[in-house]
Order: structure tokens, then C-alpha cells, then sequence
């Protein structure tokens, strides 16, 4: 059996920050195969790093992923963990959540990321004028395709295959899912 940790992060003050949040809640209710772990980490990066040091076979994060697509697109991407340096930055901060520097903490911490997937959506709204919370209808729109995505990504690593040939399906080491292409 797979152990698998999906990890919601975001900033649920900051509009379509949130995704991954709300992508998780939407995740924890549904009936996932034993092994597998749902949880909304926000921003609390300390306990994410923790977490995926936990002895997992493969860490979904899902996360908003500003790339310059349209607003609502789906990413799958594979980081190459090995790749992760420090550049002198603060590697954790406390009050808020990168993923990158989430992984650079667990190797400090002697920990080991092995298989890293990070399913980001394109955000709308960042932040509102009027504080108001909630996502924005693209991207609340991206929720169940990102649900399913990550449904079909972990039926793929439990059966033994890998999310490159998960990719590869497109021919690219990244797959990209428009709202607009439907």
C-alpha cells in the first residue's frame, strides 16, 4: 500500500489563495483509498514540512500557481526535488507558505521529499479591495476538475504508475487543463 499526503495550502484572507484550501475540504469528504492523507495545511509551512517528512511515497501539494495562464487553468507539475537549492533566503517563514521553501526545509531538516506533485490552478483575484474572502468564480469553477485530477493521479501512483507517464499521456512533463478548452 501507498502512502500518500495530499496537502491544501493557502492563504484563505487572499481570494483564489485559497484554492488549495478549499480543494482539500472538498477532497476530505470524498472516499479515498487507505494510505491516503487529506489535509488543509493553509500556512502553516513548519507543520507541512513535518508532514511530508512522515514517511510518505508521494506528496500532492495543491496550491495557486500564478504561471500567466488564464484564470481557472490546471497545472500538474513534477519538480525535480534535486534541483532545490538555497539562495541565502529565509527558508521558512512562519506567517506565510512556499512550497519551495517548505522542500528546502525538509532536506535541512535531514528529511526526504520522495515524490513531490504540485496540481496549482491559475488564480483570478489575490487579493480584494474590501477584504472580502472566498474564491472567485473561475476558480471556484476549477475546484472539481482539480479534485478529479488529483483523484486519477492517485489511482495512477497506487497502481504503480508513475505521474511522468501520467503526463506523458500529453506529451509534456507538465499538464495544463484551460476551463476554456471544455
Amino acid at each position: 500500500m501507498k502512502r500518500i499526503l495530499v496537502a491544501g495550502i493557502g492563504n484563505i484572507f487572499f481570494g483564489d489563495d485559497a484554492f488549495g484550501c478549499e480543494v482539500a475540504k472538498v477532497l476530505s469528504r470524498r472516499e479515498l483509498p487507505d494510505g491516503v492523507r487529506v489535509k488543509d495545511f493553509g500556512i502553516r509551512s513548519y507543520d507541512l514540512a513535518y508532514a511530508i517528512m512522515d514517511d510518505y511515497d508521494a506528496t500532492i501539494l495543491v496550491d495557486s500557481t500564478p504561471r500567466g495562464e488564464a484564470p481557472g487553468t490546471l497545472y500538474l507539475i513534477e519538480p525535480e526535488i534535486n534541483k532545490l537549492d538555497d539562495e541565502g533566503e529565509e527558508v521558512v517563514n512562519a506567517h506565510s507558505m512556499n512550497p519551495l521553501r517548505v522542500l528546502q526545509m525538509v532536506g535541512s531538516l535531514g528529511g526526504q521529499s520522495r515524490k513531490v506533485y504540485l496540481v496549482g490552478c491559475e488564480p483570478d483575484v489575490l487579493e480584494s479591495e474590501d477584504g472580502r474572502m472566498g474564491l472567485s468564480e473561475k476558480i471556484q469553477a476549477a475546484i472539481e476538475p482539480a479534485v478529479n485530477m488529483i483523484e486519477k493521479l492517485i489511482a495512477n501512483l497506487r497502481g504503480g504508475m508513475p505521474a511522468s507517464a501520467f503526463a506523458s499521456e500529453n506529451n509534456q512533463n507538465q499538464i495544463v487543463q484551460s476551463n476554456e478548452d471544455k
